[in-house]
């Protein structure tokens, strides 16, 4: 009988052991089919000034925290002397020709420089190679896109992610108004990034048969407010700032992913209490998100420049944005 019952546990263990090993197998093989995507958005504004006085280091430092897949970068160009609001001559700007080597500080291989007209160039850099599809800059004489937009494609698993960068008009008067005053009264600037935003929407997304089932990701700064925010603003329903949104939400098949992930909280981007960083995806991406989220902590929290250089911030006037992704490979 102690035989039989001394058999008989061994026979238990064994099953259970297989068991779990089975069940480890299943497990690890689940993950083997997602690939964990995170993606990184920061308006660093004109070039990570900032960050020109310590080499970037501290920039880089907190980037390699946080393990991004993808980096998306609003104002990616050296304009200013460190610690100045003195231009700098354009040989001696680091950013962007040495995207290359600062993103390899982080753990980027691949870098790409969105269509731009100015020093307000948006770049991706990331673990994955990048795709240009195109740079966008708009048509003269009435259709500028001013700070550009890009179009890029990253295969990550087996699939496409496409990639769509942009940073609008900034002013309250329109791109080369004659009369600028008056172009303010009659809200130009909002009208005018409207514009901007239906004409890289058409180039991109919109281009494109079936887009709305596929994986689209847009991002930047839009300048512009969201009238899903205006139990904090309290603007008027018919406010000219809610343009720019009120056309994706109307036209295209994005969904704001932080407005979505977060309903009823208000994420400022800024360093005021203003959400014009966005970051869209269609709905087959937006379901692949398992978290999402504006960052704010002790290394990206505004704080304004003590010598209030032309309204300039530490480390940026704006706030960066997380989103991590769970992509099944090859579906």
């Amino acid at each position: 009988m102690k035989k039989q019952i001394i058999n008989g546990g061994r026979i238990f263990f064994m099953l259970a052991f297989m068991w779990i090993a089975a069940c480890l197998v299943t497990s690890c093989g689940n993950r083997s089919d997602k690939e964990h995507v995170r993606l990184l958005y920061w308006n660093i504004q004109n070039g990570m000034w900032s960050g020109q006085g310590d080499n970037y280091d501290g920039f880089v430092e907190w980037v390699k925290k946080q393990n991004p897949d993808i980096c998306v970068w609003c104002e990616a160009q050296t304009i200013y002397k460190t610690g100045t609001a003195d231009p700098m001559e354009a040989a001696d700007r680091y950013l962007t020709d040495n995207w290359e080597k600062l993103a390899m500080r982080y753990g980027h291989a691949y870098w790409y420089v969105g269509g731009h007209r100015d020093n307000y160039p948006q770049v991706i850099t990331s673990k994955y190679p990048i795709k240009n599809v195109s740079r966008i800059t708009g048509a003269e004489p009435d259709s500028v896109v001013t700070h550009g937009a890009g179009w890029a494609q990253i295969e990550i698993g087996g699939q496409t992610v496409n990639v769509v960068t942009l940073h609008t008009w900034p002013q309250a008067f329109a791109f080369r108004a004659e009369d600028q005053d008056a172009s303010r009264a009659e809200h130009g600037g909002d009208k005018y990034r409207r514009m901007e935003m239906e004409y890289i929407c058409k180039q991109t997304i919109g281009s494109v048969p079936g887009a709305a089932g596929q994986y689209w990701m847009m991002m930047g700064d839009f300048n512009s407010r969201s009238r899903v925010d205006n139990t904090v603003y309290k603007y008027p329903e018919v406010d000219t700032r809610f343009l720019v949104h009120d056309y994706i939400r109307e036209n295209t098949p994005y969904v704001d992913v932080i407005a979505k992930k977060h309903p009823g909280e208000f994420k400022t981007t800024t360093g005021g209490e203003a959400r014009i960083d966005f970051v869209y995806c269609t709905s087959p991406l937006y379901e692949r998100i398992v978290a999402a989220d504006v960052v704010t902590d002790t290394y990206t929290k505004p704080v304004r420049d003590p010598a209030n250089l032309s309204n300039f911030w530490h480390p940026s006037d704006h706030r960066p944005i997380l989103v991590d992704f769970e992509l099944e490979k090859g579906k």
